[in-house]
């Protein structure tokens, strides 16, 4: 027997559901060095055809290139453009008579009513009396204490170290700023989420059309969320806080309701024969059996919040994103790195927390936990000590404002000299990288992409998908490239389509490095994990800000931003999946004197193809992200259009539009490969996956 496996698991902002069937090997000598029986592949490689509808793009290119490429001069727009731009005065405009805009207004006035008094609750003082109303002390005491409560006492010690930090580097205010903001959004998030999770959980029809929903909206780069924001709820608080909740919302309802819908059915229909109604059934045993999974949804809907909440930073939303847009666009290291490195911190404290939340919480369900009258007893004490702490911050001005701190600009001083040392000492092997790279790889690509006439780079599109993706790619493409045709920035689109290719063939070389060598040593995969996991930690704004130091403003800086920002989530793809192929078909190989070689490229990489293009499909979706983002330290395209339109009003109908192509650029290359995935299944006789994937773009877990 050769047996093939996919793992299921739950990644950010996303499910990975996998079947593992096995067919019988068929029976034939094997010669020495060849991959077991059933690994080859089945009739011709599809590189074959690609290659060749590449051979005739770039036969016909040589003769047509530059023309009808549809590129626009300088910043121009197009009768379009102007009329989106118009629709969205005339909005503007109405906004006092408008009932759409009205309701919009209202509810961003409530969010930035709420926001204020958190505010002035925590962070601002509240004049005449020049104290906040719960100071610094107070705040870290409760903070502590409620991070012990709901985990233990390591969790507790993280949370202490956490705030401290924001207050010792001198960020205290932004940092609390940007809690309320991800806390409001999440609270939201668990109000709108949970519902529609159970919704999803237990009606089969309700799910379908719900992940119709979800799925556009995790497949929109988080960057293009702020432009359709910024008009119906306006800049600050309220345009923040509802990009958060749009964007924090789907991980919460897709793994909450996978959580539900995975309850046994023998155990339902157990509870059922007792004659329990809907409600019983729901509240007595799907939602506590679902518990677990449920609050692995809340974990990635407060890190989605808080990867979110530090980009909308751009539409002026509170928090430590300010300082780092600012220092980004001042290319100053040093202020960037502080902000950035607490938002790594804020992230990790509520990754931490929320999963070891979920982790006590299943100990108590089960009758674990510890001595719970040892623990009442230290929860009543540290809380008597934690009220104590409020009432001193109230009283006390030294103990309300946090004190002032240099440490901050020392550190930020320090990052500066260490990364100017750095450049000095890599700058020159850095940049020998940047141009090999773009001029042997990313240059001829884009001059193919961007140079064909418009209509020569859609047929060869549409002839690739229909390669690799087959008759079901093949409506989507065709559609989604009219689509970028009709919003007239066809020529941007395919900038942004070349560094996302670039950006995802690199990437593949890392999965691919990184990943076997994973999958084949123990010890190895030991010592890389953690690296990986802390990457998906990390909220993807901050990524650019060590990226933009060693190279400057450049597409390039986008590139490696979205390679560093997808190849966590990518390596450990192809890692499980070349760990899943069955050892007794590795054993049969080995068996026929096959070297390491031989053994990766003929029997683990052929039987982990699913993974592989899982990984390439991630791999699209999240450098597409980082790209976008990348506008904002010189990426130009599509990326440079969406912020245009965001920062200035008579801009805003090209920046919708360029929010419009990235979703169809997103959705194409989504569709592609995914049904390039569901076609592997018949590549070899042995070897059939069917599984669904839906990952967010955003920070991957």
């Amino acid at each position: 027997m050769s047996e093939t496996s996919a793992g299921s698991g739950i990644a950010a902002r996303g499910l990975v559901e996998s079947e593992r069937l096995t067919n019988p090997a068929p029976k034939k000598p094997v010669e020495p060095g060849a991959p077991p029986p059933g690994v080859e592949d089945a009739g011709i490689s599809r590189w074959i055809p690609a290659l060749g509808i590449l051979l005739v793009w770039i036969a016909v290119w040589s003769f047509t290139k530059g023309n009808n490429t549809l590129a626009l001069p300088g910043r121009e727009h197009t009768d379009l453009h102007q009329s989106l731009t118009d629709f969205n005065n005339r909005l503007l405009a109405g906004r006092e008579t408008n009932p759409v805009m009205q309701f919009t207004n209202g509810i961003s006035d409530i969010l930035r009513t709420v926001f204020d008094w958190l505010q002035r609750l925590f962070v601002r003082p509240n004049l005449p009396r020049p104290v906040p109303e719960i100071g610094w002390l107070g705040i870290v005491a409760v903070a502590t204490w409620v991070g012990y409560a709901i985990a233990s006492w390591r969790i507790a010690l993280l949370v202490l170290v956490s705030f401290l930090s924001f207050g010792v580097f001198g960020y205290w205010e932004d940092s609390l700023d940007l809690l309320i903001v991800t806390g409001m959004a999440v609270g939201i998030s668990l109000l709108v989420g949970l519902p529609l999770a159970v919704l999803a959980g237990t009606s089969v029809r309700a799910n379908k059309a719900i992940t119709v929903v979800l799925d556009f909206m995790q497949t929109m780069p988080t960057f293009v969320y702020l432009v359709p924001v910024v008009l119906f709820f306006g800049i600050g608080v309220g345009g923040a806080v509802v990009s958060t909740l749009i964007y924090a919302v789907p991980p919460l309802v897709r793994i909450g309701g996978f959580g539900i819908r995975e309850v046994s059915t023998t155990t339902i229909e157990a509870t059922d024969s007792a004659g329990q109604t809907y409600w019983q059934r729901l509240f007595k045993v799907q939602l506590p059996m679902a518990r677990k999974t449920i609050i692995v949804g809340l974990n990635q809907t407060t890190l989605a919040a808080l990867s979110m909440a530090t980009i909308a930073a751009y539409i002026n939303g509170p928090g430590l994103g300010k300082p780092v847009i600012n220092a980004l666009v001042a290319n100053d290291f040093g202020k960037s790195f502080v902000p950035g490195v607490l938002i790594v911190v804020m992230a990790v404290m509520l990754d931490r927390t929320t999963t070891a939340a979920s982790e006590r919480s299943e100990k108590v369900a089960r009758g674990g936990g510890g001595n719970l009258r040892v623990r009442r007893i230290a929860l009543a004490a540290t809380g008597v000590i934690a009220l104590v702490a409020v009432f001193l911050s109230r009283r006390d001005l030294s103990l309300a404002e946090f004190p002032t701190y240099t440490i901050g600009s020392k550190v930020a001083d320090a990052a500066d000299s260490t990364m100017s040392g750095f450049i000095d000492l890599v700058g020159g092997l850095a940049e020998s990288v940047k141009n090999g790279i773009s001029y042997g790889f990313l240059n001829p690509m884009q001059s193919l992409l961007a140079e064909s006439p418009w209509w020569l780079a859609g047929l060869g599109i549409v002839a690739l998908a229909v390669v690799f993706g087959g008759v079901r790619a093949l409506l989507t493409t065709v559609v989604c490239l009219a689509g970028i045709w009709f919003l007239d920035l066809w020529h941007d689109a395919m900038l942004t389509l070349t560094m996302v290719l670039v950006g995802t063939v690199l990437v593949m070389v890392l999965a691919l490095v990184f990943g076997v060598w994973m999958a084949r040593n123990r010890w190895v995969d030991i010592g890389i994990r953690p690296l990986l996991d802390a990457g998906q930690t990390i909220p993807p704004f901050v990524y650019l800000i060590p990226v933009l130091a060693l190279f400057g403003f450049s597409r390039f800086t986008a590139i490696v931003a979205g390679v560093v920002y997808a190849a966590p989530a990518a390596i450990k793809l192809v890692a499980d999946g070349v760990k899943a192929v069955s050892p007794t078909t590795i054993e049969a190989g080995r068996s026929t004197g096959q070297t390491t070689w031989q053994e990766i490229t003929k029997v683990q990489l052929p039987m982990a193809k699913g993974s592989l293009v899982l990984a390439t499909n991630q791999g699209l979706l999240y450098v597409l992200s980082m790209v976008v983002i990348g506008g904002l330290v010189g990426a130009q395209a599509l990326g440079y259009d969406v912020a245009l339109g965001i920062s200035r009003s008579e801009e805003w109908g090209k920046g919708a539009a360029g929010g419009l192509t990235i979703v169809l650029l997103g959705v194409m290359l989504d569709r592609i490969t995914r049904a390039a995935a569901e076609v592997r299944r018949d590549d070899g006789p042995t070897t059939r996956r069917a599984f669904n994937v839906r990952l967010p773009i955003g920070p991957p877990r």
